[in-house]
């Protein structure tokens, strides 16, 4: 990815904070469609951060949200974007994310896919409409970086 129209920097103090964020965020990310890489460390807020972005768009619950870890893809439907979750951290190659669909998920006109772990694949980088970055900053404290092309 090389050239961002959007960057913005936020930084939460607390759950509750990544939440709210959430909907700034998913403002950032309209419109549809767009593939979004979630960059940062077991623990860094990514599925919490999707959980403010769902429940901004009307797709789901904060509480109905789940990391996709084991499922690899969550979907939810809102009334104007399909949100597709994808945890790809137990993934090892290029083939096990074929199977996937992610070609289609990311080409339905109101698809908005977030990939966790998304920077392990070329391919996905590749083709991403921006990314996400989280760090921990001590504490409850969490810094992030959007960029969207």
């Amino acid at each position: 990815m090389s050239e961002f129209r959007k960057i913005k920097r936020f930084k939460t103090r607390s759950e509750a904070g990544t939440l709210a964020m959430g909907e700034r965020v998913a403002e950032m990310l309209a419109p549809a469609p767009k593939l979004i890489v979630l960059r940062g460390e077991l623990g860094a807020g990514k599925t919490t951060l999707v959980k403010g972005i769902a429940s901004a768009l009307g797709a789901a619950e904060a509480a109905d949200v789940t990391s996709p870890t084991f499922t690899l893809v969550h979907e939810y439907a809102g009334q104007t974007t399909r949100l597709y979750h994808l945890d790809l951290y137990r993934l090892e190659t290029e083939r096990e994310l074929l199977t996937l669909g992610l070609d289609e998920m990311a080409e339905s006109p109101d698809a908005l896919v977030l990939v966790e772990w998304g920077e392990k694949f070329p391919s996905i980088v590749a083709r991403a409409d921006g990314e996400i970055s989280i760090e921990h900053a001590g504490g409850d404290e969490r810094m992030f970086e959007v960029r969207v092309k």
